[in-house]
């Protein structure tokens, strides 16, 4: 078997596959399927390794988790001890990472569309900054800050014009974009002197994101460029120093044989010399620097595991993998034709012979989980894993037909696992019914 997704998988003794030395058939035998599987191993060499390399790069940093990647309580003891930072987009998200123990501080809120309810919870609970998105919410948050009596850092979020190199649906920095304001329109300028002059805020930098799921560093170098020379323009414009910069995040994972992204170091290396060289070139104090990943902490840490429920070999057309899953558990496939391997757990040392499609349970034609892959020949009963699920796959799931979510398992030091969301059940779906 290729070790192509994740040092922590590997095959047991019987040629099984493992997940830190825990058998994935198992886990599924103890806890059924679907079964989304997170090692928090993985999860803790993520944040390591992007807080030593941004610690290499920048006197000053922070690395923020991006909980819409995977928002769950378990998570945030875990970034807390990684001293990790993170980011929410909604109230939900925010409630999630406090309840859970996650200090207020250590969160910056951002999104194009906050509501005056969360804004007003994010400033009561001493929220570290708020990344604003529109004129309007520049009006709105100071007001709030001032019936609280408080001063609440602030950034706002600008479109750089960088196209990253990635799926249109997720491409975020380009001008044609509902997120953040623009530079060349003038809106980022009128912005910048809006939060400069509320009472209320204390203006500290700027924040971009240019996309998702981008294997290169060339897109970052160039927003990065874009944004310390706007900064300038700003601090010459209010005479004023901004001392922080959130580059966003976007860092590519490997779903597929064939995907390429750059490794950790080689990415914030690259971050930081782009940084270094745009200060210089723009006359700008280093700021403090922010990168938001999501998908690369926790997407390699995580598998889902399916039962084989049958397999229909259409004669001049293709061959159906039919699992317990389905678009409900991971709506990728239906949202961006995302692609993802797999393999037969009780038989993952063997060759991949067959090109096979996983199709789901769902009463739609799209409902698949991969498609035309290469696998080794299912049979009904066998148990599928599916790598690297563990962003964007429970944080999308959804409760169509009436499926029920599925349960979350942790694999901890010492091959201990354990439960952290639980299985939903049939009741749950009708838990907020009325008749």
């Amino acid at each position: 078997m290729e070790d192509l997704y994740s040092a922590h998988f590997d095959l047991g003794p019987t040629g099984t596959l493992r997940i830190d030395g825990v058998e994935l058939s198992e886990l599924a035998e103890t806890y059924g399927t679907p079964l989304y599987v997170m090692s928090e191993a993985a999860i803790r060499q993520a944040c390591h390794r992007y807080v030593t390399a941004m610690g290499r790069n920048f006197s000053r940093f922070k690395v923020a988790y991006a909980s819409k990647a995977l928002c769950a309580s378990f998570l945030y003891p875990i970034l807390e001890s990684e001293n990790m930072h993170a980011d929410v987009v909604s109230g939900g998200e925010l409630y999630t990472a406090l309840n859970a123990g996650f200090p207020a501080e250590k969160l910056h809120f951002h999104g194009n569309n906050k509501t005056v309810d969360e804004l007003e919870y994010a400033v009561h609970s001493g929220i570290g900054s708020v990344v604003i998105d529109s004129l309007g919410e520049i009006a709105q948050l100071d007001a709030i800050a001032g019936s609280h009596g408080a001063k609440v850092n602030a950034l706002f979020r600008v479109k750089p014009g960088v196209e990253a190199h990635t799926h249109e649906s997720i491409m975020t920095g380009q001008n044609d974009c509902k997120f953040g304001f623009g530079i060349e329109d003038g809106e980022g300028l009128k912005a910048a002197r809006a939060i400069h002059a509320a009472p209320n805020l204390n203006f500290r930098g700027l924040h971009c994101h240019i996309g998702s799921q981008i294997f290169g560093t060339e897109s970052y170098a160039v927003a990065t460029d874009k944004m310390i020379a706007f900064t300038a323009l700003i601090n010459r414009e209010l005479n004023i120093a901004l001392p922080e910069l959130i580059l966003g995040g976007g860092f590519g994972v490997r779903y597929m044989p064939q995907d390429n992204p750059a490794d950790t170091d080689t990415l914030i290396d690259s971050i930081g010399g782009a940084v270094k060289a745009s200060c210089a070139a723009h006359g700008v104090p280093m700021p403090e620097v922010v990168i938001e990943p999501g998908r690369s902490i926790v997407g390699p840490a995580g598998c889902t595991l399916y039962t084989v429920g049958g397999v229909k070999d259409i004669v001049d057309a293709r061959c159906y993998v039919t699992v317990d899953g389905s678009m409900s558990d991971n709506p990728r496939y239906a949202l961006y034709d995302a692609q993802y391997d797999a393999c037969v757990v009780s038989r993952a040392g063997e060759g991949k012979t067959k090109l096979q499609t996983i199709a789901g349970r769902c009463c739609e034609t799209g409902d698949m989980i991969s498609r035309d892959i290469a696998l080794q020949p299912a049979r009904a009963g066998d148990i599928l894993c599916v790598y690297t699920t563990g962003a964007y796959n429970y944080a999308m799931s959804m409760n169509y037909n009436r499926l029920p979510r599925p349960a979350m398992v942790l694999v901890t030091e010492g091959g201990s696992h354990r439960t952290v969301i639980r299985r939903e059940t049939w009741a749950d779906m009708v838990r907020c019914d009325a008749l």
